[in-house]
C-alpha cells in the first residue's frame, strides 16, 4: 500500500476528513523529515513503510481534541504532533519548542518549505519560556512523566487551557504523582490505525479552573 492510500484510509478510520491537497503536504512533511533525518536523527523510526502511521495518524488522532485558539509543541523534535496538526489545521497558532539548535532549525525549515505561516519556532528549555500570551493547549509525546510536563510548562498554560499528553500504556502511576491542583479531566484510548500499541491521551487542567459547564 502506497503512503496516500495509508493515509486516506487511516483518516477514514480516524472519521477524520482532510482535503487532498492537505494529505499531500503531510506527505511532503514525512519526505522532508526523512531527509534531514539522515544527518540530524530527527526520528528513530528507520522503517519508513510505519512513518504514516506512527507520526502522521498519531498525531493526528489529537484532532477531535482541539478546539481554537494556539498550541504548545513541548519538545517537538522531529516536529510531532505540532507539525501535522498545523497542517491540517491552518486556523490554528502552533509553536514549536525545542532545547536542541539542530531539531528547531530543522523545525523551522519545514515551516518554510512546507508553507506554514501558523508555525512558529522556539530553541530552548520550556522552563525558560515566558511568551506574553498562555496557550489553550500545551502538548507533547515526548515528556517521560505527567507530573514533570506540568511542572515545567504551568507557566505556559492559559487560564482556561488544558494538557493533552500523549501517552503509550494507560498511567496509572504517573497520575497518582500528579499534584494536587493539577485535575485529570479524561485518558482517551486512543485506535490508530496501523499502530500495534496502545495509545492513550491525558486531558488535564488547573484544579482551580472549572471546566466548561460547571457552576
Amino acid at each position: 500500500m502506497s503512503p496516500a492510500e495509508q493515509i486516506e484510509q487511516g483518516l477514514a478510520s480516524l472519521a477524520i476528513e482532510l482535503p487532498l491537497v492537505v494529505q499531500e503536504k503531510l506527505l511532503a512533511y514525512l519526505a522532508l523529515l526523512y531527509k534531514w533525518n539522515k544527518t540530524y536523527s530527527l526520528t528513530a523510526l528507520r522503517e519508513q513503510d510505519k512513518a504514516v502511521s506512527h507520526h502522521l495518524l498519531d498525531s493526528l488522532a489529537l484532532l477531535p481534541f482541539i478546539s481554537s485558539g494556539n498550541l504548545l509543541d513541548v519538545g517537538s523534535g522531529g516536529g510531532m504532533p505540532g507539525i501535522p496538526l498545523a497542517i491540517a489545521r491552518p486556523d490554528l497558532d502552533v509553536t514549536l519548542l525545542d532545547s536542541n539548535s539542530k531539531k528547531a532549525a530543522f523545525l523551522q525549515q519545514a515551516a518554510i518549505e512546507l508553507i506554514l505561516p501558523n508555525i512558529s519556532v522556539h530553541c530552548g528549555r520550556v522552563e525558560q519560556y515566558h511568551p506574553s500570551l498562555g496557550f489553550a493547549v500545551i502538548t507533547s509525546r515526548a515528556f517521560s512523566g505527567l507530573a514533570d510536563f506540568v511542572s515545567v510548562s504551568r507557566h505556559l498554560l492559559a487560564a482556561d487551557g488544558r494538557w493533552l499528553a500523549m501517552k503509550g500504556v494507560w498511567p496509572h502511576v504517573e497520575i497518582e504523582l500528579l499534584p494536587a491542583d493539577v485535575q485529570l479531566d479524561a485518558v482517551h484510548r486512543l485506535q490508530v490505525p496501523g499502530v500495534e500499541g496502545e495509545r492513550h491521551l491525558a486531558v488535564l487542567r488547573n484544579a482551580a479552573v472549572k471546566s466548561s459547564g460547571e457552576s
